[in-house]
């Protein structure tokens, strides 16, 4: 079987049409590199792009979209909802098919020392990472882009790669391998922000949650509604189902429902199976009894 190796960038522009299909069309003018998905989103003001392929067509094809990315996004001018400290903010890779966590690893890297190379700091996280403290991207990430300056003259903030200076228009980046997460958000009808704030601390685990919840409270002001945004970061510990039963019992206790729910990027079939033995009580069902999946090689 040959390898697959999947990366999930994540851009910080989610408004401009234009450049996110020039980003697109970037990766798809790279031989042996899939563009299995690619979405923006103008409140978060990013997008997130999913490439899959050998490992050397995916790196190709993760520096083919930086570059252009890069090219395109002025973090001096950028906002948006969702925490952010680049242009091209955070480029892991995630081990599918014949690919080890090792070798991923290896994939990260060589990325990061490209990027570096470049004049724009990088960072290693997750499997990737050189330091416990710099396992986390939220912890790498603190401050956010308004805060890099002064991060990068802290010598314990030196990045992994690239100078330790501040480069005003690309930020910095946040590379490494890990486990494939879901990127998940409950949207609510209220446009009470402190309500979607309130539900996110009680399903994170930093406050004491579900131990692979990340998640925020963004208000979702063109729809009239506020979001529950959300990464799960390890879809069989703490599964899709749970988390939106939680969050709809903690919305019930404001009088507020659930207008409706976003996948962001390409999920794991994985990720699916428990959603479908818990809502169809079918429990022993098997991603392989789905049809297409024998079509696969």
């Amino acid at each position: 079987m040959a390898k697959v190796l999947m990366c999930k960038a994540n851009i910080s522009e989610g408004r401009r049409k234009e450049v996110l299909e020039s980003v697109a069309a970037a990766v798809r003018a790279v031989p042996g590199v899939t563009l299995a998905d690619w979405s923006g989103d103008p409140d978060h003001n990013r997008a997130v792009y999913t490439l899959l392929g050998p490992p050397d067509a995916v790196l190709a094809g993760a520096k083919a979209l930086t570059e252009t990315a890069i090219e395109s996004i002025d973090m001096t001018e950028h906002d948006g909802e969702h925490p952010r400290m680049g242009a091209v903010d955070v480029v892991p890779f995630i081990p599918l098919r014949e690919v080890d966590t090792e070798e991923a690893v290896e994939v990260a890297r060589s990325f990061g020392k490209w990027l570096g190379g470049r004049g724009v700091p990088v960072y290693y996280y997750e499997d990737a990472a050189t330091r416990p403290e710099r396992q986390s991207l939220p912890k790498i990430r603190k401050g956010q882009y308004e805060a890099l300056r002064e991060k990068l003259e802290d010598p314990a903030w030196a990045p992994d790669e690239g100078p330790a200076e501040f480069n005003a228009t690309a930020g910095a980046t946040v590379t490494g391998a890990r486990f494939p997460l879901v990127a998940f958000n409950v949207n609510l009808r209220t446009e009470d922000l402190a309500i979607a704030q309130t539900i996110a601390r009680a399903v994170r685990h930093i406050n004491g949650g579900y131990r692979y919840v990340r998640g925020m409270g963004f208000a979702l002001e063109d729809k009239g509604m506020v979001q529950v945004s959300m990464n799960l970061v390890n879809y069989e510990k703490t599964p899709i189902h749970r988390v939106l039963e939680t969050i709809r019992s903690e919305a019930a206790r404001y009088g507020v429902q659930i207008a409706g729910t976003e996948l962001i990027g390409s999920v794991p079939l994985g990720a699916l199976e428990e959603v479908v033995r818990f809502y169809l009580q079918t429990h022993d069902f098997a991603a392989d009894q789905v049809v297409e999946t024998s079509l696969i090689g």
